[in-house]
């Protein structure tokens, strides 16, 4: 019987020895300093993200999303995670969908964004009537309604952590996420609501999830959580992973 030769290094057919079932490609805008540290604790076994970094800005989200996408491409991962939320700007879940299609046609490969994974996350959770969490202040939260009315869901509770500005919101307390949980959680919980959502990738809260949703009585998609929990599902690997809230642990 012949004997079949064992893989080579190089061998482009080969597993990756450090990540034999999957390679996650995470894209992060430049001054997130979250994304990559809550999305490696998230990583089943057998699993690794490979990370770069892009530039906000512009009416197609980013002017050199492609490029970064297509340096990253190089470590072959089997689907992108682009850990960004537009729910701060009309009509910006939209324009992001629109434009992680085009680079999905691009590359070949599934590509997920947060805002996308937020709304696929609460609707598998079959939650319609929802409080939102936000990094944001007033004015700001009154678009990120819109785009979730928009996107089909009853609003009925939204807040903020007020950030001064995007890089402020990495700087966010953990005190801070978990009072403006309780706050928006209370009115949710009032007005009936059955889940809550998360958007602004740059507030740290995946490790907080499982406090979070036994302190307000709601289960939690948190956008971190959430476009990485649709990243393996896409490419079929259905592990729980405990200790980060009811999505990730139970579907």
């Amino acid at each position: 019987m012949a004997e079949t030769a064992a893989p080579q290094s190089g061998d482009e057919s080969a597993p990756d020895t450090l990540g034999p079932r999957a390679v996650v490609g995470v894209m992060t805008p430049g001054m997130n300093t979250v994304v990559q540290p809550e999305l490696e604790a998230l990583r089943p076994a057998g699993v690794t993200n490979q990370v770069q970094r892009f530039t906000l800005g512009g009416d197609r989200i980013s002017d050199d999303l492609s490029l970064h996408a297509g340096v990253l491409m190089a470590a072959s991962p089997a689907v992108l995670a682009i850990g960004l939320t537009s729910d701060a700007g009309p009509g910006g879940v939209v324009r992001l969908a629109g434009r992680c299609d085009e680079l999905a046609d691009e590359l070949g490969v599934p590509v997920c964004n947060a805002s996308i994974a937020d709304h696929v996350g609460l609707r598998t959770l079959g939650a319609e009537r929802i409080g939102v969490v936000t990094p944001f202040t007033p004015d700001v939260d009154a678009v990120v309604r819109q785009n979730f009315v928009d996107a089909g869901f009853d609003v009925v509770a939204v807040g903020g952590t007020c950030a001064p500005s995007l890089p402020a919101i990495c700087t966010t307390t953990l005190d801070e996420v978990r009072a403006t949980f309780a706050r928006v959680g209370a009115e949710a919980v009032a007005a009936g609501a059955t889940a809550l959502c998360q958007v602004g990738t740059a507030l740290p809260v995946v490790d907080l999830l499982d406090e979070l949703e036994e302190a307000t009585g709601l289960p939690i998609v948190a956008c971190n959580a959430a476009v990485y929990w649709q990243a393996l599902r896409t490419i079929g690997l259905d592990d729980p992973v405990p200790g980060f809230g009811t999505l990730l642990r139970d579907h």
